[in-house]
């Protein structure tokens, strides 16, 4: 069975090469993480821990960890909405960290 340490690794040689980093709050990380997987559990996907599940697949699909609302808000904010997943520059506190509004469309969350 998989653990937030096992998954951190994975994702972590995953996402780098793609630019995508981990906050450097350990902390906030590895409780992010331990919630994907529970939700994995839960519902069968990771879904973001940051927003609401239906517990419908196709229903969250834009919310499975990575979601897709990843990419811009890390090009435009330096951090995704659950700031998971950083810029270097985010990291490196070169760019400042800001609130990341939600992109999810309100009518998903019915």
């Amino acid at each position: 069975m998989m653990d937030e340490s096992d998954l951190h690794e994975l994702l972590k040689n995953v996402q780098e090469t793609k630019g995508y980093f981990f906050n450097r709050d350990k902390d906030l990380v590895f409780e992010l993480l331990r919630s994907l997987l529970l939700n994995k559990d839960r519902y069968g996907y990771m879904s973001c821990p940051c927003r609401l599940a239906s517990g419908d697949k196709e229903t969250d699909k834009d919310i499975i960890c990575p979601c897709v609302y990843r990419a811009p808000d890390v090009a435009e904010y330096g951090s995704c909405y659950c700031a998971l997943y950083v810029s270097r520059e985010w990291n490196e506190n070169s760019r400042p960290h800001v609130y990341v509004p939600e992109r999810r469309p309100p009518d998903k969350y019915r």
